[in-house]
């Protein structure tokens, strides 16, 4: 599933038309976005949890050459699910 398939679900399940839902779930997803730059945690009760996590800079090694690289430090994002989806899922 897509971004345009998720926005047909949500439109055929709200009796919202297509553009509304389009709008309704960039608002979700920019909502979320915003909340994870300030590094909040994002929680959705039976759904998951999106969070950031830092990873720690880091040697690593070309495999062409087998020259150390330095690799640094970066920000991710990470999903833990919840109950109700892991149950959901199987």
């Amino acid at each position: 599933m897509n971004k345009i398939d998720l926005i047909a679900a949500v439109a055929d399940s709200t009796e919202l038309t297509r553009a509304k839902a389009g709008e309704a779930v960039d608002a979700v997803l920019g909502a979320i976005e915003a909340a994870l730059k300030n590094g909040e945690e994002v929680r959705l009760v039976g759904f998951g949890t999106f969070a950031t996590a830092t990873r720690k800079a880091s040697t690593g090694r070309n495999p062409r050459t087998g020259d150390a690289i330095a690799i640094p430090e970066s920000t991710s994002v990470r999903f833990k699910p919840g109950k109700g989806l892991k149950d959901a899922v199987g």
